[in-house]
């Protein structure tokens, strides 16, 4: 199985990459795309996205990871949005950067979140 996180420069990005590389090293048998490759449509990338079912980690609502894999040709197994995800627990993150302590928790959160999508594919 395959994690795609946002990479946006928002805090729900920022969340989405720490979550999806969290959730990769804690679980076996999972990998971690690179969306900046995908959308450069770089060689590797290509076969990659074929190769393995993808849980989408969308920062918010304009859900592109969903989109940029669309235009590709892939169709995502599973979805997260972490800003819908996060407004159903009062914990919002600040920074696009750096962690702080609720961010850390929404990153827990959504790290939850992750593992449970990735047993029902």
């Amino acid at each position: 199985m395959a994690l795609a996180a946002c990479s946006g420069m928002s805090p729900y990005g920022l969340v989405s990459r720490v979550a999806s590389t969290d959730t990769v090293s804690e679980t076996e048998n999972t990998i971690s795309i690179c969306m900046g490759a995908t959308s450069a449509d770089r060689q590797g990338f290509r076969d990659l996205i074929r190769k393995y079912p993808i849980l989408a980690i969308n920062g918010c609502e304009n859900n592109c990871v969903n989109k940029i894999l669309k235009q590709k040709g892939v169709e995502v197994a599973k979805t997260i949005n972490v800003k819908e995800e996060l407004e159903k627990t009062g914990y919002e993150p600040h920074n696009v950067s750096r962690l702080d302590d609720e961010d850390e928790i929404c990153v827990e959160i959504i790290k939850e979140k992750a593992k449970e999508k990735l047993k029902e594919i």
